[in-house]
């Protein structure tokens, strides 16, 4: 548990990047060798209806330069590329710049990616500090969360380690490009062109929408709960290590401390 405890904490401070208006992330193209580089935006597009801008020399609508992905298409004229994740009051909160203008494409889904991970690990997390310190678990472990992963057995804690591995390799093999040391530039820490950051096709109560929007709608009520959890189990994480107390406890502290009652009686 303490291992899946810390991968959202850093998940937590290094993926924090929602989506949806304000300053445009582009994709830079470059020029030739003795000309001067000027930026220009690649935009992706699905047309539902007919546009002049798009037509081919028939009259037809020209077709999209990528396929959509659960209705997706990367737009270089919107932020982050069109990802969904943004919400009222906040809108779009990247005051640290992971999603400033000029990152590449790959680079916004694996930020993506990273966030949308970290945030159901986080969530799982949250539910793991509360339940695993209101229930005593096998093998007599109890006491506060963040003290939990020393009292397991070494098999136990080897088996929850391959299990762990098990998953990011499944993860890794679905999203990732396979590194080739001799393209190593271009293959290393890419993510395939086919691959929605998150959508790792694990779905055994059947969820996910069919509809574009519904889809969107979906992904951004995920993104919120998983911000929030990082955030939460940070706090959690955080308190712990200062008091060596469960999360019950330190609330019972502080009610009898306001409450004019010596919690240490």
């Amino acid at each position: 548990m303490k291992l899946i405890i810390v991968s959202s904490i850093i998940g937590a401070s290094c993926a924090f990047a929602p989506a949806a208006t304000g300053p445009k992330a582009t994709m830079r193209m470059s020029a030739e060798p003795e000309q001067q580089e000027t930026p220009e935006k690649v935009v992706y597009s699905v047309l539902s209806e007919p546009d002049p801008f798009f037509m081919d020399g028939k009259g037809e609508a020209a077709a999209a330069v990528v396929a959509p992905i659960n209705g997706w298409v990367p737009d270089g004229s919107k932020p982050l590329f069109g990802l969904p994740g943004a919400l009222p009051p906040m809108g779009y909160f990247d005051p640290i710049g992971f999603a400033r203008d000029g990152n590449s494409l790959n680079d916004i889904k694996r930020y993506r990616e990273a966030e949308v991970q970290h945030g159901r690990v986080a969530m799982i997390a949250f539910v793991g500090y509360l339940a695993g310190e209101a229930i005593s678990g096998p093998f007599s472990i109890n006491g506060p969360a963040n003290d939990q992963l020393q009292q397991m057995p070494l098999p136990a804690f080897i088996l929850l380690s391959v299990g762990i591995a098990a998953v990011e390799l499944k993860r890794a093999t679905t999203g990732w490009v396979e590194p080739d040391l001799s393209q190593w530039t271009r293959t290393l820490f890419t993510l395939r062109d086919n691959y929605y950051p998150g959508d790792i096709g694990f779905d055994p109560l059947g969820l996910k929408p069919t509809d574009a929007k519904d889809f969107a709608n979906i992904q951004t009520k995920e993104l919120q709960n998983g911000r929030l959890a990082m955030i939460g189990v940070a706090g959690i994480c955080a308190q712990e290590l200062i008091n060596h107390k469960t999360i019950m406890a330190t609330i019972d502290f502080y009610t009898k401390f306001y409450s004019g009652i010596d919690p240490y009686a």
